[in-house]
């Protein structure tokens, strides 16, 4: 009798073979696309070369979804910092950091 997982396992997310192309489009109608182009550029060419270096897709998938999740919640950003948030009660990581030492 072979052992077999109780429950199979998830297979990860692949993207679309168009993906990155939808998203390069919609990160270039989005308002911040003179800082999110380049750098969604950046990162793609990145993990091309290193996709091509070890032959692996994920750091592909990656950039995809780490740029999907970006233009997903950027609304929810932008409605939270135009209320007027009140950041006063949190403290500063690098005071935390000196706190430690």
């Amino acid at each position: 009798m072979s052992v077999q997982p109780e429950y199979p396992p998830v297979p990860s997310y692949a993207p679309a073979p168009g993906a990155p192309a939808e998203l390069l489009a919609q990160l270039r109608a989005d308002r911040r696309a003179a800082q999110w182009v380049p750098a969604f550029e950046q990162e793609w060419a990145a993990a091309l070369e290193e996709s091509r270096r070890t032959f692996s897709l994920a750091g592909l998938y990656e950039v995809v979804q780490l740029w999907q999740a970006r233009l997903v919640s950027a609304p929810a950003v932008d409605s939270f910092v135009a209320c007027g948030y009140d950041d006063t009660g949190f403290v500063e990581m690098a005071e935390l950091r000196s706190r430690r030492r």
